[in-house]
């Protein structure tokens, strides 16, 4: 009898399938072909039953993926932070689960030396089974998901959708009753797309629910989730916060019988500065002054390599919305001892500067000392002083601190005049938040000779930081700002021949030149455009190990070292300044030597996410407070004029949005961009930068935070258009 090949031992059936995948989940086809022992034409069998067992929600998975039991995990897996539990573990799911039941409860032990895992992160990771799910062991991290998103659940009857926040987002999503993660109507949730599409709209999972949209903090919970700011601390970043100990006034210069007084806004969270100043009493100085800027010394605190220092720089700066701040640094920290607060003792690094009666530099020195704040006053209270009017609320002793500082001041104008550095005239808004959440009122700040005070004595202590580390040959960070590239300074003589203007191109451009500018269009009707246009023109300030100079304060050495409470680049320079001078330990590692390039980069881009962050929140806030204005007419100046339409800002708040070109009438509107206007191809009517026109507010989004106008009146109906997208202006930037 011939001898027929055999292809299985044992009957191919469902059984032995789902037995094999408990053996080994996420087992491909030709695992599992090879642990059955299926060969030649069983191969079709098994397929069919695969297919059979996937129809029948018996496993779940693909040919290519593998296959799975439903709710049962491989021995690895891509898997994604989704925070932590109450005793501070990291906690996980998979990435992919298409289960009807809940993902199983992953606990993330990571055992690598590095910066902490945070939220939204994928790992690849080993799994093991315990008593209440699964340990993972990090095997690879893969950084963030791919794309997510962030929007608000809205349901209607059993059907349930996300409206993305992000205007760029050309549809909602649908949602499946398995993929919601709980969330309910109105709440905010961070979703990942998946495959497929429901009712016509692509299909999403919730991963993250993070609040009400009717919390009072709702608006900043958009922006810090929008952009990936870290909120939480882990808990050995707060358990190293909470052991620290007080200052040890030993081996430091005792600092405490100056009045340093500490000068800040209102609202101000944290209190990082403080200043004095007297007359010099060299008698080879005769008008000069002797003044010391001392900073809190957060560098004796959050050392290299630390938790609190691996935080610190993940998060780069704190970040400030109208409602709360993110700080950089844990509370026991920001709030408390490295806050120079009145009548306490606090460790600090601090500069002591002596300048001539021009506010002339003749030297100055770094020291590591003790401080205690005679006063904790306000730029208001200091200007009260400064008119001359009596406050009951000074103190004697801070009413002398503050003579010795304005006098001192009165030197620094002149060096600020002789140095002419870039004077922008930017209001800022004050926006202010009532106890519902909502804006109460929004105002321009005031701006007053304290705050300037302040501001020349913060850029004498930066000078003086950068001019000792190149003195000591130090690497450090600069604060650079490169001149206008040529392309801007094209653009801006084009603005400027359209006013009638004359610009040279080719000339050396520095601040002096644009001051000039600005001060012939003071007082006409181009004076708060010419203020926009310049800073459009102007490059975006940076952090770089090179220095290139400070066009902006035309200033050729400058560095951030004021504020380390709120600046991981403060912070690296304190470093640098207590290794090259020799005023103890904690100063900068070799490690960070080499990394200076790399630390300059990430800090430059997290400076960047905050003030997008800050523009969102303020934008969203801003939209909600004019929702019941709809329909209401204001006058607008136009602030920019793009093909699509022209942005305009309100006098009365400083809300922006804008005006549709189909808006403008019936007849076509070309943008002539060398002119910065809009013109009727048929009348040759034009809408220039810097116009005012009288508009109506036609709809305000606070979801996204765009304001969209109309003309109040126009002389033709608008001609039939697609709706306009609401659309925000970029704002200004920081120094």
């Amino acid at each position: 009898m011939a001898r027929g090949k055999r292809t299985n031992t044992l009957p191919l059936d469902r059984a032995r399938v789902l037995e094999a995948l408990a053996q080994k989940p996420g087992a491909t086809k030709r695992d599992l072909a090879k642990m059955l022992g299926v060969k030649g034409s069983d191969r079709i069998a098994l397929k069919r039953l695969l297919k059979e067992l996937d129809a029948e929600g018996a496993l779940e998975g693909s040919r290519r993926r593998g296959y799975k039991r439903p709710g049962e995990m491989p021995d690895v897996a891509v898997l994604e932070i989704t925070g932590q539990d109450p005793d501070g573990e990291l906690l996980a799911r998979p990435q992919r689960w298409e289960s009807n039941e809940e993902p199983p409860h992953i606990v993330v032990i990571q055992e690598e030396v590095g910066p902490a895992l945070g939220t939204g992160e994928r790992i690849l990771a080993r799994l093991s089974k315990v008593d209440d799910g699964f340990e993972a062991r990090v095997i690879k991290r893969l950084g963030a998901s791919a794309h997510r998103v962030l929007g608000v659940i809205r349901t209607s009857g059993p059907a349930m959708r996300i409206a993305p926040i992000d205007r760029k987002s050309r549809s909602e999503f649908s949602v499946d009753q398995r993929d919601r993660g709980g969330a309910e109507d109105n709440e905010l949730v961070l979703a990942e797309p998946v495959a497929g599409r429901s009712e016509g709209f692509p299909r999403a999972r919730v991963v993250e629910r993070i609040g009400s949209m009717d919390a009072p903090k709702a608006v900043s919970l958009i922006a810090i989730h929008a952009h990936g700011i870290p909120t939480e601390f882990p808990k050995e970043v707060l358990d190293e916060a909470a052991t620290l100990p007080p200052p040890d006034p030993r081996g430091r210069t005792d600092l405490r019988k100056f009045p340093l007084v500490t000068i800040d806004p209102e609202d101000a969270r944290d209190h990082d500065d403080a200043v004095w100043a007297m007359p010099d009493p060299d008698p080879a100085n005769k008008g000069g002054f002797v003044t010391l800027v001392a900073i809190a010394d957060v560098a004796h605190y959050v050392t290299p390599g630390s938790a609190l220092d691996r935080e610190a720089y993940k998060r780069g700066n704190s970040v400030y919305f109208p409602d709360r701040v993110v700080p950089m640094l844990p509370e026991p920290l920001s709030a408390d001892l490295c806050s120079l607060k009145e009548g306490v003792d606090r460790a600090c690094l601090a500069v002591r500067t002596v300048f001539d009666k021009n506010g002339r530099k003749k030297q100055h020195a770094f020291l590591r000392g003790v401080m205690r704040s005679a006063a904790r006053l306000t730029y208001a209270q200091a200007q009260r002083a400064f008119d001359g009017k009596r406050d009951p609320t000074i103190s004697p002793v801070a009413r002398e601190a503050l003579e010795g500082l304005w006098q001192a001041y009165q030197a620094l104008v002149k060096e600020r005049e002789a140095r002419n550095p870039l004077d922008l005239d930017l209001p800022e808004r004050r926006i202010t938040i009532g106890a519902d959440g909502k804006i109460s009122s929004i105002a321009f700040r005031e701006r007053l000779e304290s705050m300037r005070l302040i501001e020349e004595f913060m850029v004498l202590a930066n000078v003086a930081a950068a001019e000792s580390l190149e003195k000591a040959r130090m690497p450090l960070i600069y604060r650079v700002h490169e001149e206008p590239s040529k392309e801007k300074l094209y653009a801006f003589s084009d603005y400027l021949k359209t006013i009638g203007m004359a610009f040279a191109k080719g000339q050396t451009m520095k601040p002096s030149v644009f001051n000039r500018i600005l001060a012939g269009a003071k007082g006409g009707p181009n004076e708060q455009v010419m203020n926009d246009v310049v800073l459009r023109t102007q490059a975006q300030a940076v952090y770089d190990p090179n220095n290139v100079g400070h066009f902006g304060l035309n200033l050729a050495k400058y560095a951030h070292y004021t504020s380390p409470i709120r600046r991981y680049a403060d912070l690296v320079v304190h470093r640098a300044l207590i290794r090259a001078l020799k005023l103890g330990d904690s100063g900068l590692t070799d490690r960070e030597v080499a990394r200076l390039g790399e630390i300059a980069e990430h800090i430059s881009m997290t400076e960047r996410r905050a003030m997008a962050a800050e523009r969102d929140s303020t934008d969203r806030y801003v939209a909600a407070f004019m929702q019941d204005r709809v329909g209401a007419t204001f006058d607008a100046r136009v602030t920019g004029v793009t093909r699509f339409g022209l942005f305009v800002r309100l006098a009365e708040t400083g809300a922006e949005g804008l005006l549709p070109a189909r808006a403008l009438g019936a007849e076509y509107f070309r943008h002539d961009e060398r002119r910065h206007a809009m013109i009727g191809d048929r009348t040759g009517t034009a809408y220039r930068m810097g116009d005012i026109v009288r508009v109506r507010l036609a709809e305000a989004a606070p979801l996204t935070g765009g304001l969209r106008f109309d003309l109040a009146e126009a002389n033709e109906a608008p001609r039939p258009a697609r709706r306009a997208p609401l659309v925000r202006p970029h704002s200004k930037r920081r120094r």
